[in-house]
């Protein structure tokens, strides 16, 4: 069994879930390779483990069984990044706060492995969307895809933008407000339900543009087929906008056309048996609670 494992930061206190982690690894004879820079940050607690490391660019490939996101949910999206199309299954260790795609609980850290081997998890398949311009940007790259949602947003200024928005080359409507947010089921529960997006499951085949804080009261969120192809074309008083891709951001002239569309390769997240989408929402939003029931 081949494990990759990621993280952006790490804490004193999780230094036993790491332990606890490499310990049920070494159990099983696993093979492990850990991010360069996190294999530095925990390099205190990998004494009499055997390991390799990777990076963006070299050490990954398809023949890795599981990619370990060991934080939160900001993490899994910049794991992402690594996996890219190479199919290698994802699943988060969450040492974040809320932790909606990490879905695992830190203090169960070894049920990660225990219930990967014994069979108990199922393969999610989560579509993304990525994003083209009329010329490159080196913010972008090769690394032009999201998970969570592409955004087109205001910049340095108070006052809305307005996005012109069309769908397979028809026109919708112009967006008068301080951006747009088209967001895939798995983002369905981030940015865009913040913005009163509605909540999709992972499996359906849609994506969703929600405007952010619309001065159109008929502006309303608007689920579209997730092969549909978009465009956009931003004006406004500044001469630029912004275009964040989960986490990467870059700024973007007004009136640069923006295609976006959903990629030709899918994330695989390992869902185990004890724990589900329906599970999380009702133990993350805390879905339909009611003090009356």
């Amino acid at each position: 069994m081949k494990v990759a494992i990621y993280g952006q930061t790490f804490q004193e206190q999780d230094q036993t879930y790491v332990l606890e982690l490499m310990e049920e690894l070494q159990g099983i004879n696993a093979s492990v390779s850990i991010e360069e820079d996190f294999c530095n940050k925990i390099d205190g607690c990998l004494a009499g483990f055997s390991h390799d490391t990777f990076s963006q660019e070299a050490g990954l490939d398809d023949s890795f069984d599981m990619f370990v996101s060991f934080g939160g949910d900001g993490t899994m999206l910049r794991a992402v990044t690594y996996v890219r199309d190479l199919g290698i299954p994802i699943v988060g260790v969450n040492t974040g706060r809320l932790g909606f795609l990490s879905t695992f609980k830190k203090e169960d850290v070894r049920k990660v492995i225990t219930e990967f081997v014994a069979g108990a998890y199922s393969i999610e398949e989560r579509s993304l969307v990525e994003v083209a311009v009329n010329e490159d940007l080196e913010e972008f790259a090769d690394i032009n895809f999201a998970l969570n949602e592409i955004t087109v947003s205001r910049k340095d200024t108070t006052s809305m933008i307005t996005v012109e928005t069309y769908l397979n080359d028809e026109y919708l409507t112009s967006y008068w407000a301080d951006g747009l947010i088209v967001s895939t089921p798995t983002g369905s529960t981030g940015y865009s339900l913040s913005c009163g997006g509605p909540v999709i499951a992972p499996s359906a085949k849609s994506l969703v543009l929600t405007p952010i804080a619309p001065h159109n009261l008929n502006a309303r969120p608007l689920v579209i087929s997730d092969d549909t192809h978009i465009r956009l074309k931003v004006s406004g008083r500044e001469e630029n906008h912004l275009v964040s891709l989960d986490s990467r951001i870059a700024s973007i002239p007004n009136g640069k056309e923006i295609r976006i569309k959903k990629t030709n390769f899918n994330i695989k997240m390992i869902e185990y048996k004890s724990e589900s989408f329906l599970k999380t929402l009702r133990n993350k939003l805390l879905w339909g609670q009611d003090k009356r029931n």
